[in-house]
């Protein structure tokens, strides 16, 4: 099946209300481990069709989330709906989500059709019928045993066709790279067309060029089908890369929510500027208005911004927003922030040359674009840098 019949069939089966439809609501939701508080007052608004990533450092309650809302934990306190429906006490199984785990779990001593066909085999189990259920367990036990209905095999077939892995339908998936391996959990998530799908650091056992190539495979996917899709990570490339909107986690909380440049553009406090990308963080001692601009004043420096700055806070400064010159460029301080300085690292990262300078009484990363060619600034080099008050903000 092409990705563009795939797509139809996935528009026509909307309109029934059939696959692929739910969005996720996540209203005060905590959860407790031995009066351990892991989530605390978590609140999410997820759109149907919508790609959303769980972003945070380790042990900040982002997996736990997700847990809470495919139903492998029990929250404490809270309300998670699936569409209209609450799904608090519904088991696992019965709540339409696909789940792509980060270990994979593919079955060694199944071949792909059959890990594939693995989800559809246990949706049939809860089935009521019982010679449908005797069938299902021949089949599990050796695919020769019990023979597959045709509907289900057509399924089976267009997902691996989809995911362009019906040449290894009959391989082991040890047999398979790690890609491929990707592949087949995430046919087997969504050959049983669920309504949400549940992606836990699925990338994270890939080297850096092939987790490159799986997150565009990832969200062409996405886009095709159109299907909610809940995705946890640590790596904040990925989740910039890929979601439509980010919520950073930290300490069972959610700090803050919005679209990847907002968060870069906009962080709401140090912690989110710090993690989203990296930072020049300054402490303010005192704030002064002077015509347009506010001039925020610290420990060996004054800096003029042209945003609404708090009394109190602290300065962000992006390394990509920062201009570094000779030490003889000829610059005008009206209309900059200059500051006077020595380079004490330069480290060639290919298309950016990322500095360290000594500046103010401070060391602050400055990234230049590298051009082939270009000399690169060695350590003892002096120079200035120059930074325009809109890229000055004070959080």
């Amino acid at each position: 099946m092409t990705r563009s019949e795939m797509n139809g069939k996935r528009n026509s089966s909307k309109e029934e209300g059939a696959i692929f439809m739910g969005s996720v609501t996540v209203d005060q939701l905590n959860k407790e481990f031995s009066g351990v508080k892991a989530l605390n007052n978590v609140n999410l608004e997820i759109k149907e069709g919508e790609f959303f990533a769980l972003l945070g450092p380790s042990g900040c309650g982002k997996t736990t989330t997700m847990r809470c809302i495919a139903g492998f934990e029990e929250p404490t306190s809270g309300v998670i709906r699936i569409g209209e429906e609450k799904v608090n006490h519904i088991p696992p199984n019965k709540r339409n989500c696909g789940m792509v785990f980060q270990s994979y779990a593919l079955f060694p001593h199944m071949n792909v059709f059959e890990n594939v066909a693995y989800s559809l085999n246990i949706k049939q189990l809860n089935e009521k019928n019982v010679l449908a259920k005797m069938g299902v367990y021949a089949r599990l036990l050796n695919r020769r045993l019990g023979r597959m209905p045709k509907e289900m095999e057509r399924k089976v077939m267009e997902i691996l066709e989809y995911m362009e892995l019906e040449p290894y339908a009959d391989r082991l998936t040890s047999e398979l790279s790690g890609g491929q391996q990707q592949r087949v959990a995430l046919g087997r998530a969504l050959v049983m067309e669920p309504a949400v799908l549940l992606m836990d650091e699925p990338l994270s056992n890939l080297d850096q060029k092939l987790r490159h190539s799986m997150r565009n495979t990832i969200r062409r996917i996405q886009q095709d089908l159109g299907i909610t899709t809940i995705f946890v990570t640590h790596d904040q490339e990925e989740a910039m890369s890929m979601a439509d909107r980010v919520a950073v986690m930290n300490n069972g909380e959610v700090k803050q929510i919005g679209r990847p440049t907002d968060l870069y553009s906009h962080p709401s406090s140090p912690f989110i500027a710090n993690f989203v990308g990296t930072s020049n963080m300054l402490n303010v001692q005192s704030i002064e208005r002077v015509g347009a601009y506010s001039i925020i004043k610290g420990e060996g420096f004054a800096l003029k911004t042209n945003h609404q700055s708090k009394e109190k806070g602290t300065v962000i400064i992006r390394p990509e927003s920062i201009q570094i010159h000779h030490a003889d460029t000829e610059m005008n301080p009206e209309l900059m922030n200059i500051l006077e300085g020595e380079i004490l690292i330069s480290t060639y990262l290919g298309s950016i040359v990322r500095y360290e300078v000594k500046a103010a009484g401070h060391t602050l990363i400055v990234d230049a674009t590298y051009a082939s060619g270009e000399s690169i600034l060695k350590p003892g080099t002096k120079v200035k840098l120059a930074i325009e008050p809109e890229r000055v903000l004070v959080i």
